[in-house]
């Protein structure tokens, strides 16, 4: 299987890992057939993303995509991150062997999860 330059490089050093403590939005996926599990913490002020984090239990791709997915997302309007799909988080990383591309899927579920949780904390305030 071949992993791109970009692939390795998120895989090595991912960018935005971690927890946010009580975050605005908080979304968290899993695959049980291949065992990845990735969680998304979000900062959200006035529908800004201002900060994100992921922590992913997963191979090279799942870690690699939770990277990346990040990356798009920070900055962005909620809007903005819900146009997020994973063929962009695909193209981002330069491509992904086919039998790891659920994991860019998980990716933009997480992200949209993370989303939905923040859209109800915010309806019921």
């Amino acid at each position: 299987m071949q992993y791109t330059e970009k692939v390795m490089n998120h895989f090595m050093n991912p960018h935005n890992v971690g927890v946010i403590e009580n975050p605005d939005g908080y979304g968290k996926v899993g695959n049980p057939s291949c065992g990845d599990i990735m969680e998304i913490f979000l900062k959200i002020d006035n529908d800004i993303i201002t900060d994100v984090k992921f922590r992913t239990f997963g191979c090279a791709s799942a870690i690699a995509s939770s990277s990346v997915s990040t990356d798009l997302v920070l900055g962005k309007t909620v809007e903005e991150a819900l146009q997020i799909t994973n063929k962009k988080v695909v193209e981002a990383l330069g491509g992904l062997p086919a039998v790891k591309m659920h994991c860019s899927v998980l990716a933009e579920e997480a992200i949209k999860l993370a989303i939905e949780d923040y859209m109800a904390k915010k309806e019921n305030k």
